[in-house]
């Protein structure tokens, strides 16, 4: 086999790959109403949006669906509480605020009861965090803990590890799609 033939075929097996890894995925699809989720940021919105924040690593996604009218809020939480940080910023980074900020923004008004929750992320990325105190468990305790006081029960979860995850959460259905280069394709 030459060596551009040897490419070519290792080209076509990464396009198929790549194709492979985003179908059912909005991304590709030029008429998806996407709105991103920043790093330390939440959103919240009605179908037909959908919700995508990339990149977990040690941060934890907060997923919140009201399935009667189709509205949730998702959260990208960087850490557990205001105390871990020594340099001032946007506050929604912590779950202590982002959780009960972002549930009052999809409950507006409405009873907070029928709300449901589904959380991702919080893995140890590097070999030194593997200690008990790393800040990616902090973050899944912190999000376990404000998601408990305020009685969103967790529907399912894809937490700790030590690879990084995209989602996307479908606001018709209360999908919420995960993505790893480890594990593939996910829904929760």
């Amino acid at each position: 086999m030459s060596s551009s033939a040897g490419w070519e075929s290792c080209e076509r097996r990464a396009r198929q790959m790549t194709v492979g890894f985003l179908s059912g995925l909005s991304w590709g699809d030029p008429n998806a109403n996407v709105i991103h989720v920043g790093t330390g940021e939440f959103a919240v919105a009605e179908h037909p949006a959908i919700l995508m924040t990339p990149a977990l690593g040690s941060c934890v996604g907060v997923a919140v669906w009201d399935a009667v009218r189709h509205r949730g809020g998702l959260a990208h939480v960087m850490l557990p509480a205001s105390s871990e940080a020594t340099i001032d910023g946007n506050r929604d980074r912590f779950a202590c605020v982002a959780i009960p900020h972002m549930i009052e923004a999809v409950a507006e008004g409405t009873a907070q009861p029928r709300l449901v929750a589904k959380i991702v992320g919080g893995a140890a990325m590097f070999k030194a965090s593997s200690n008990p105190s790393n800040v990616g468990e902090r973050n899944i305790d912190e999000v376990r803990n404000q998601l408990r006081l305020l009685r969103i029960p967790i529907l399912a979860e894809d937490t700790g590890g030590n690879h990084a995850r995209t989602v996307e959460l479908r606001l018709d259905t209360g999908v919420l799609v995960v993505r790893s280069y480890m594990y593939g394709i996910r829904e929760l």
